[in-house]
């Protein structure tokens, strides 16, 4: 306490706010000596409580936002932001209706689809699969799959009777690029015994990774002209697949496109198909967001409960100070300083740390997968074939904003009860 009194010999000089004496007596209060040890330790926890908090908060976050941004891209990105389907009459004129489409504004992809469940085998195994017909120019602008061609080429898709196959499908039928491939539809030939099922085997000319388990392990791409005789659409296309530049803005998209189309369709959109999925994701969000929220809370109740045992712990102290010229907001903001470090300190240090783990997920993952031998990812569960990470600016700032909110408001209780104390009763203290 004597060498409080010597620091604040001179407050009376320094009356601004936040003026030198006021951080200098803030930072000694900061360090404990023997007998403050259990203040200490409460200032330790909360400031490990700070930290643990910002982190945990910001890599969950950005594991979140990893999630849905691949799973959004994965899933839209192979399937289209709006599909056009025929009605009142087959879909004979697809061409036309997707040049047309193409032409919107905003527009950046149309291309007429033929799709069947099928039956997929090889030598080696048998699998269910979805049998899509494209046009070879269009899988080569398709964003799930342009780019993503680990075994094999496009070239030359619509010339043969070449199939283009998921590479989780291939590993499990034990397929090779040149190997061939069984695809068997229920869906044949209409005979006097009745419809029999269709059998044909296809050269595997390309082997594509889209990232997603469920698309890798269930697609099959064949030529458009090839699906239609297969699948008994011929001169038909099923669907018309729609890709835009803002995902985000279908309705305005769905005003532009239906002029275009001359003749009645049926018009469904990626949020139609998916609101719910995502709609989950949202919610999880802020469930986790709300839980781990509540660490950084503790930690805050633990500054006001530190801060209050500080001030009872240094009532002396504070009526010399009021008795050598220091004011009430003087002592005030000692204590908020003192309690605020504790804070700020706690956040800056979660930050870096989240940032550096966020950044690191997966490799993280692993490494600990290597550790202990398990399989702390299994894509057919999470759709991916990696944990996702994706450090979105907002969120950091809100999650520092929050720390900081919560460490700065935790002192202010403590710091008005130290300025409210009056000198004669404080000097009973002790």
């Amino acid at each position: 306490m004597t060498a409080t009194i010597e620091a604040a010999a001179t407050p009376a000089r320094a009356t601004r706010p936040f003026a030198p004496f006021e951080w200098m007596v803030a930072f000694r209060y900061l360090r404990a000596r023997n007998a403050q040890k259990s203040i200490s330790v409460i200032a330790g926890f909360s400031f490990l409580g700070i930290v643990l908090g910002v982190a945990a908060l910001i890599v969950v976050m950005s594991v979140m936002n990893g999630f849905r941004h691949d799973l959004m891209e994965k899933m839209i990105g192979l399937n289209g932001h709006m599909f056009l389907q025929g009605v009142e009459t087959p879909l004979t004129d697809y061409e036309a209706v997707t040049d047309r489409v193409g032409k919107v504004p905003g527009v950046t992809l149309a291309l007429p689809l033929v799709e069947g469940q099928a039956f997929a085998s090889s030598p080696y195994g048998s699998s269910g699969a979805l049998v899509r017909g494209i046009r070879g120019q269009d899988l080569e602008r398709l964003p799930g799959v342009a780019g993503h061609i680990t075994q094999g080429s496009l070239a030359g898709f619509d010339d043969g009777q070449g199939v283009a196959v998921g590479s989780k499908l291939a590993e499990h039928l034990s397929l090779r690029v040149g190997d061939k491939l069984t695809i068997m539809s229920p869906h044949g030939a209409e005979t006097p015994f009745g419809v029999t099922p269709r059998m044909k085997a296809y050269t595997v000319v390309a082997i594509f990774q889209i990232g997603m388990a469920t698309f890798d392990n269930t697609f099959i791409f064949m030529p458009l002209a090839e699906a239609q005789t297969f699948f008994n659409y011929d001169g038909q296309a099923n669907v018309i697949e729609v890709y835009v530049a803002d995902p985000d803005n279908m309705d305005a998209m769905r005003k532009a496109i239906e002029p275009a189309e001359q003749r009645p369709m049926i018009d469904t959109d990626w949020r139609q198909l998916n609101r719910s999925f995502f709609d989950v994701l949202g919610v999880e969000s802020n469930v986790m967001f709300a839980i781990l929220a509540l660490i950084m809370l503790v930690a805050a109740l633990n500054i006001i409960s530190g801060l209050i045992m500080l001030v009872q712990d240094k009532a002396r102290a504070i009526a010399v100070l009021r008795t050598m010229g220091a004011t009430r907001g003087a002592v005030m903001r000692i204590f908020l300083i003192t309690g605020a470090t504790i804070g700020v300190v706690g956040t800056v240090v979660g930050l870096v740390l989240g940032l550096l783990v966020a950044h690191n997920v997966e490799p993280i993952r692993r490494g600990l997968a290597w550790l202990t031998g398990a399989n702390l990812f299994p894509s057919e569960f999470y759709f991916l074939s990696q944990l996702p990470s994706r450090v979105e600016t907002r969120d950091v700032i809100a999650v520092v904003a929050l720390a900081l909110f919560l460490s700065i408001a935790a002192t202010i209780y403590p710091s008005w009860r130290a300025a409210k104390l009056d000198p004669v009763e404080a000097l009973r203290y002790e």
